[in-house]
C-alpha cells in the first residue's frame, strides 16, 4: 500500500505554541489546575462560524455553549469538546465569557462553579464535581440580572470573575459594555464587586461600585499575598482626562487590560489602579479585537490566558472569529507588580516532555492538518476524524525513553494509519490497516526507532477514519 501523502492544509504553524487549538474557535478564557492538569474553558465562537459559515460575522447570538482543553504542558492541549449550557440551563439567551473556581467540601470531593454571562443580560453558574462534568444548573435561574436588587444603573451586568481568598471567603466581579447613565469616559461607573454566600449561589454583601478608570468589560479577580487583584479591559475612547493622584502611571493603551488591587475589596476607597499590564493584540501586529484575558499560576509559573484572530485567516474567514493563546507573564508577588508585556504568535515553551506509556486521548495535540472531531456521546467524549486523505496531528517533545514495544487504540474506519517521527514529510516508522465500522481496539509492534525524544505524528490514509486513545508499551 502506497505512503499516505500528508495534508499541507495547516492553519497552525508547527513551531508556534499559539493558538491552542488549530482548528477551534474560542475567546474570553478562563482556567482551573486540577490534579496536575490545567483546564481552560471559553466561548465557543465556533459554535457561530458553524451557523453563520466562512462569510458570516461573529455577533454571538448563535453562542450557547462554552468549550473546554486541558493541558500538563502548555503546549500539547486535548480538546474536550463543547458544554451545552443551553441544556443544562434552557432559560439561558447566550453562554459567553466564563470564570470557573474550585473548592474541596465536606464531601470530599472538589466542586466547580463556573460562572458565564447570560448574554448581556447577567451571570449564571453551572456546577460540577469534574472539570469535564457532567454540568449542573443548580439555581434554575440568573444569579445576577437587571432586576438584582442593588445593581443600580450597570448597563450589562455579565463578563462574570470570580476568586476564592485564603479565608474561604468567594467574590464575584462583573458589569460593563458601556457608561452607567451615571458614568463618564473616565469613570464609567458599569463594574460592580460583591462577596458572594458560602454556598457560592447567592450573594452575602452590597454590590459596589469599582472605581475602575476607563473600564469597559472582561472584570477578573485574583488573590495574591493577602491582596486581592482586579483585572478589567479598558475602553476603546480616548484617554482625554487622567486623575492627578494616578500621576506617574501612564494612561492605559487602546483596548488593553489593566490591573488594580485591594486589601477590603468592598472598600471603594482602599483599591489602588496599578496600571495596564497586557496590550491589546492589535498592538503586537495581530488584529485588533476586544480584550478579555484571564491571567493564572501553573506548576510555579503565571501564565496570560487571552484570546486573539490569528487563526482565522487561514481558515479564510475575516468574521472576528477569536482563538485562544497563552503567553507568560511576570508578576511581583511581593509588590504586586505586573509587567506589561504583549501577546506573541510564538507563544509559550513546553515544561515538561510528552509520556506516550499513559493512555492519550485521540483529541490531544499541539497542531494538525484535516483533522476534526466526531462525538461518541455514550462516553461524553470525543475522538479525532480525519476529514481528508492525508490528514494528520502531532504531539511535540514525547519521551520514548529506553523504547517502546508495541502500541495501542482505539480506531474506527477504513484506511491506513501511520505512525511517523519528527517531521511528516518522512517515511512512517510503522503502519496498520483500519477496516470496521464499530470502535477495535488494535495493538501493533513498533520498530526500535520508538527511543528518545520525538515528534510524534499520527496520519490518516482516507477521510472518516476516526481515533479514540492511543498509547505506547513497554
Amino acid at each position: 500500500m502506497a505512503e499516505i501523502q500528508p495534508s499541507k492544509n495547516i492553519c497552525k504553524p508547527l513551531f508556534n505554541s499559539n493558538p491552542v487549538s488549530s482548528n477551534v474557535f474560542c475567546a474570553d478564557p478562563t482556567g482551573v489546575e486540577y490534579e496536575g492538569r490545567l483546564y481552560i474553558y471559553g466561548t465557543s465562537d465556533h459554535q457561530q462560524y458553524e451557523v453563520v459559515g466562512k462569510n458570516g460575522k461573529n455577533t454571538y447570538e448563535h453562542i450557547k455553549s462554552l468549550v473546554c482543553f486541558s493541558t500538563e504542558d502548555m503546549v500539547n492541549w486535548t480538546y474536550h469538546g463543547e458544554i451545552n449550557v443551553k441544556k443544562i440551563a434552557p432559560w439561558i439567551y447566550a453562554s459567553w465569557a466564563p470564570s470557573i473556581v474550585s473548592r474541596v467540601e465536606d464531601d470530599g470531593l472538589t466542586h466547580f462553579y463556573m460562572y458565564f454571562s447570560n448574554s448581556g443580560a447577567g451571570v449564571g453558574v453551572i456546577t460540577a464535581t469534574s472539570p469535564l462534568g457532567p454540568w449542573t444548573d443548580p439555581l434554575k435561574k440568573p444569579l445576577i440580572s437587571h432586576k438584582t436588587k442593588g445593581l443600580g444603573d450597570c448597563p450589562a451586568p455579565f463578563d462574570p470573575g470570580v476568586c476564592i481568598d485564603d479565608n474561604g471567603t468567594p467574590w464575584l466581579a462583573f458589569g460593563g459594555c458601556g457608561k452607567a447613565p451615571s458614568g463618564t469616559d473616565l469613570w464609567p461607573n458599569s463594574a460592580r464587586i460583591v462577596q458572594l454566600g458560602d454556598d457560592m449561589l447567592s450573594l452575602a454583601s452590597e454590590i459596589k461600585v469599582m472605581p475602575s478608570p476607563y473600564f469597559f468589560e472582561a472584570s477578573e479577580l485574583n488573590y495574591i499575598n493577602d491582596t486581592y487583584v482586579y483585572t478589567f479591559n479598558t475602553s476603546w475612547d480616548k484617554r482625554d482626562e487622567w486623575p492627578e493622584k494616578f500621576k506617574g502611571i501612564p494612561k492605559p493603551s487602546t483596548c488593553s487590560m489593566a490591573y488594580m488591587t485591594s486589601k477590603t475589596p468592598l472598600d471603594m476607597d482602599s483599591w489602588e489602579y496599578k496600571g495596564h499590564y497586557f496590550r491589546n493584540p492589535g498592538e503586537a501586529g495581530m488584529n485588533y479585537s476586544n480584550n478579555h484575558s484571564h491571567f493564572m499560576k501553573y506548576k510555579g509559573e503565571y501564565y496570560m490566558i487571552y484570546h486573539a484572530m490569528i487563526l482565522q485567516d487561514k481558515m479564510g474567514t475575516d468574521g472576528g472569529f477569536r482563538s485562544l493563546c497563552v503567553d507568560t507573564l511576570q508578576v511581583d508577588e511581593e509588590n504586586l507588580k505586573i509587567e506589561l508585556r504583549s501577546g506573541t504568535v510564538a507563544g509559550v515553551k513546553q515544561i515538561e516532555n510528552f509520556n506516550p506509556y499513559k493512555l492519550t486521548l485521540g483529541t490531544t495535540m499541539c497542531t494538525s492538518a484535516d483533522i476534526w472531531y466526531e462525538k461518541i456521546p455514550e462516553e461524553n467524549t470525543l475522538a479525532s476524524k480525519s476529514v481528508a486523505d492525508g490528514a494528520w496531528f502531532v504531539i511535540k517533545d514525547v519521551d520514548f525513553e529506553d523504547g517502546a514495544k508495541s502500541f495501542t487504540t482505539k480506531v474506527k474506519g477504513h484506511g491506513k494509519i501511520e505512525l511517523k517521527l519528527d517531521n511528516v514529510a518522512k517515511s512512517p516508522v510503522t503502519s496498520f490497516v483500519v477496516d470496521s465500522d464499530e470502535w477495535q481496539e488494535v495493538t501493533i509492534d513498533v520498530p526500535t526507532d520508538f527511543t528518545g525524544v520525538h515528534f510524534f505524528y499520527i496520519l490518516f490514509g482516507n477521510e472518516d477514519v476516526c481515533l479514540k486513545e492511543w498509547k505506547f508499551n513497554k
